[in-house]
């Protein structure tokens, strides 16, 4: 078996475990890498030696943190081919990550979301920060999640994440007044929740609802980086106090 007879099973079964498609596209390119520095081997002609010699050339031009992912895949790919038995051993077991220097997270902090309401100009804007703050959902999530996904009576959400797995996410009652002004101004017939302003009406894609919170840091003068995956960083207590206002 040749590597990408391996990737061609590997990926069937990543693809039947449920990883999303986006994962598959990023492990398809690190295969194409692999291919491309080693050539479409024999897997049992790769040996460990082969595999460092492959991992050193790409840590000249990637961070720790992405070479940490090479070796990631590098050692599922392998351990996939071992367990299913298309190899008698495992050359991909002593591989190890780099060390990563420890860093401290870049919280928002309550000043600067008390900045993003203020800098609101509209009930989506609005309702949009609400929601991305008070369930802390990935951007994709936030993209695919429809009207009939919400549960007014419990403020509650079913939206779903990757590998589309569904999960329950919350909201405060602030979100829920702010979601239901949002909607009862609109005047479209689409299904998603957060929709453009221009015509024909469509549902918000990842770039424009990262576009509408950096417009909206622009007006605030945020000086830290605003984008959705930041919401997930808040602490309770910022939560708590900001949730009031």
């Amino acid at each position: 078996m040749i590597l990408s007879e391996l990737w061609q099973a590997y990926e069937s079964d990543k693809r039947i475990q449920g990883f999303s498609p986006n994962t598959l596209k990023a492990y398809a390119l690190q295969l194409r890498n692999l291919v491309k520095e080693l050539g479409d081997l024999d897997i049992s002609e790769i040996t460990i030696h082969l595999l460092k010699e492959y991992l050193a050339k790409q840590s000249e031009r990637l961070k720790p943190s992405s070479l940490g992912h090479r070796i990631r895949f590098v050692r599922s790919l392998f351990r996939f081919a071992y367990e299913e038995t298309y190899l008698t051993s495992n050359p991909s077991l002593k591989l190890r990550e780099p060390k990563m220097e420890k860093r401290i997270p870049k919280f928002l902090i309550e000043e600067d979301v008390i900045h993003l309401k203020i800098s609101c100009h509209s009930l989506r804007e609005r309702a949009l920060l609400e929601f991305l703050y008070s369930t802390g959902c990935r951007v994709g999530e936030v993209e695919k999640i429809n009207i009939e996904d919400l549960n007014w009576e419990n403020c509650s959400a079913i939206v779903n994440g990757k590998g589309s797995k569904q999960r329950e996410v919350y909201f405060t009652t602030e979100c829920k007044v702010w979601l239901k002004k949002y909607l009862a101004i609109r005047e479209d017939s689409c299904k998603a929740l957060f929709v453009t302003d221009t015509h024909p009406t469509r549902r918000m894609a990842i770039p424009t609802i990262r576009w509408a919170l950096k417009r909206l840091a622009d007006r605030g003068e945020i000086e830290a980086n605003v984008y959705p995956h930041r919401f997930r960083l808040l602490t309770p207590v910022s939560y708590l106090i900001i949730v009031l206002l």
